[in-house]
């Protein structure tokens, strides 16, 4: 995802935090574990997914193809509770890497327990480790407690405006 010798040290296995979470690259033997959480993630957006196999196969995919980094948390006597997902990119205006924090989730049975945190600090440790320039994430005007973790975390809400325009194409998670 950031160059092989980054990758190496992006690649460490796991990192446990004070709250005892232990946070951990997913592999192929993990896809079934993210593919839970990434469905709810998508339901917990109210995105409807007519092949119940997409997110699986989704994640399988970008897993395999080293086209992001995809982050479990374990909360011992919960199990595997949230994941977080990022994804290279670049930035024009100041000439840099940088990655965008796609998919951060936690499991009602996982929240409070300090797994968010933990993704989300672990994110930003591999992010600096690689030398990317920034992390930059988005989420729903109303998910107010995600914006307060982001906000305490160091995050700051930028003026811009996101745009989007949806072309139908059939690669959308209900393809």
């Amino acid at each position: 995802m950031t160059g092989r010798a980054a990758q190496q040290q992006v690649n460490q296995s796991t990192t446990q935090d004070g709250l005892g979470v232990v946070v951990r690259v997913a592999g192929a033997a993990d896809v079934g574990t993210a593919a839970a959480l990434f469905r709810g993630y998508l339901d917990f957006y109210e995105v409807e997914v007519e092949d119940a196999d997409a997110p699986r196969a989704f994640l399988a995919e970008r897993i395999a193809k080293d086209e992001s980094l995809v982050l479990l948390a374990d909360v011992p006597g919960h199990g595997t509770v949230g994941f977080a997902q990022v994804y290279r990119a670049f930035s024009s205006l100041s000439l840099t890497t940088a990655w965008i924090l796609n998919d951060l989730y936690v499991a009602p049975s996982g929240r409070r327990t300090g797994a968010g945190r933990a993704l989300l600090r672990e994110v930003l440790r591999r992010a600096r480790a690689a030398g990317v320039s920034g992390v930059q994430l988005e989420t729903a005007y109303d998910n107010t407690v995600a914006q307060g973790l982001y906000e305490a975390e160091g995050f700051v809400r930028e003026e811009f405006h996101v745009y989007a325009h949806d072309l139908g194409a059939g690669t959308s998670a209900g393809a």
